[in-house]
């Protein structure tokens, strides 16, 4: 009886706390609850949403969340740091939403410092904001339509720091097939490798069920996957996970895209993977206010010997490939889940 109790108090103690926590949050500048709430609309790799904030009086410091960290795809921790680039470049349209200007710096290579000034004249850019909720990684096979040139030069001319270069390749160009010969190298390692695949199942989430009690990782609704029992899913994802059927399935959506868009940087420093990701992240949502959809073929990047071969043979030897896209036109996918942004602001000291 004793121990019923004692488990009883630890709960009702835990749960003081946990609300005390909540208070505490909501006490804070709503203004920043809503900066925040955006930037974790952000993209991120399996969707392992890996950041944390923490709000001060006029800032708000991002931290990567490591234990979200993907070691065997990503072991530098830079498509995590990617990640945070596109989370601070939400949270930064979302501070202009709300009348302030902000000032992004990289703190000692390990966390994002955003300094934020309230600015009465300072004006929105509602083209970017309304696409923050909307913007989505397309899995799915595009319609194979082309993108028309004048569309690819507005996305060509979005400001980008000098740190980065983007490259756009036409399907259809002799590049165009290399990058996808590379793409398929890439799945033929990540395949066949046990360690790639244990971290890969990890984040999948198999049904419904299963996507809405952790809200986080590869939903199976995002590949167009019926919503199934548990271990009917699971026997299903252990046949397709292998070389010979993801390499199948990325022929049909490279063959159905209309570009694919190489994103590098000149020194591969965080700082730079930061800047990427911001980069990144207004391509992403300019190009759905264009009704353009995307997704990722990050393999070759991932593969640091491939990587080094694309880059020679594109003519970009002295820069790091960091994220690979492609571009096209496609029907709207659900969505990946998120959540609860105010699970990932941290208490300050």
């Amino acid at each position: 009886m004793d121990e019923k109790y004692s488990r009883m108090r630890k709960i009702i103690v835990a749960l003081v706390v946990f609300m005390g926590l909540m208070d505490n949050i909501m006490a804070e500048n709503p203004d920043y609850l809503f900066m925040i709430e955006n930037a974790c609309k952000a993209p991120s790799g399996h969707n392992t949403q890996p950041w944390l904030f923490k709000i001060r009086e006029s800032e708000i410091d991002i931290y990567p969340d490591f234990s979200k960290e993907l070691p065997v795809v990503d072991p530098t921790h830079r498509e995590l740091f990617v990640s945070l680039g596109c989370a601070t470049e939400n949270l930064c349209i979302a501070a202009q939403e709300k009348g302030y200007e902000s000032d992004v710096k990289v703190v000692n290579d390990s966390f994002i410092r955003v300094l934020l000034t309230k600015d009465k004249k300072r004006q929105s850019d509602s083209l970017l904001f309304s696409q923050i909720a909307v913007r989505q990684t397309n899995k799915s096979v595009y319609s194979g339509k082309e993108i028309p040139e004048d569309s690819i030069n507005k996305l060509k001319n979005i400001s980008i720091d000098p740190s980065v270069s983007i490259y756009f390749y036409k399907r259809g160009t002799v590049d165009y097939e290399r990058i996808a010969d590379w793409v398929y190298a890439g799945n033929s390692l990540q395949m066949n490798d046990e360690a790639f695949k244990t971290e890969l199942t990890k984040w999948m989430r198999y049904n419904k069920r299963h996507q809405n009690k952790t809200r986080d990782g590869l939903s199976y609704a995002t590949f167009g996957a019926p919503n199934v029992p548990l271990f009917l899913a699971k026997f299903i994802m252990s046949k397709a996970i292998n070389e010979k059927t993801q390499n199948k399935g990325d022929r049909k959506k490279i063959a159905s895209a209309s570009h694919m868009v190489l994103f590098t940087t000149k020194d591969n420093t965080v700082e730079q993977w930061v800047t990427l990701g911001r980069t990144l992240e207004r391509i992403l949502l300019r190009s759905t206010q264009m009704g353009i959809v995307n997704a990722y073929l990050n393999q070759p990047n991932e593969e640091s010997n491939i990587a080094k071969e694309m880059a020679s043979q594109l003519q970009i030897a002295n820069e790091y490939p960091t994220i690979l896209i492609r571009l096209g036109y496609g029907r709207k996918m659900p969505y990946s889940l998120r959540r609860d942004f105010r699970s990932c602001i941290l208490p300050v000291e």
